[in-house]
């Protein structure tokens, strides 16, 4: 089992910075895929961004250019910096992880994960 812990979301203005953070404990030697998920009131949680064991990052279109995901392995930490945001960027922000291989078209799918953290607050005034 992996346990996942979220924390570092907050309120900021358009424009503004947050860096996000997830601590990861448990079974996490065979994790192969770790990713940020947002989900806004009424919509459906989406991918935001995700990394590959080997370093490998993919973005959902959105965001590219304004957030960068990193992991820190001596930590088990994964992060996701997030600059320019945006009202739309508003949302509770999900860590989440699989040990399974995953096709490169299914890296921001919800359902390709088996773990998840329990989200935090991001949210972003005009």
């Amino acid at each position: 089992q992996v346990h996942l812990v979220e924390s570092g979301g907050g309120s900021v203005q358009a424009g503004g910075s947050l860096r996000l953070s997830c601590a990861a404990s448990g079974h996490t030697d065979n994790i192969y895929s770790m990713g940020w998920f947002r989900q806004a009131p009424g919509k459906e949680r989406e991918g935001v961004a995700v990394i590959l064991d080997h370093g490998a990052t993919r973005y959902a279109d959105s965001v590219k250019g304004r957030f960068t995901i990193s992991q820190d392995d001596a930590k088990n930490t994964l992060y996701l910096q997030m600059n320019s945001l945006e009202p739309e960027d508003t949302g509770t922000y999900y860590c989440a992880a699989e040990a399974r291989y995953l096709s490169w078209w299914s890296l921001l799918e919800r359902r390709s994960y088996s773990h998840w953290g329990q989200g935090t607050q991001v949210t972003v005034s005009s």
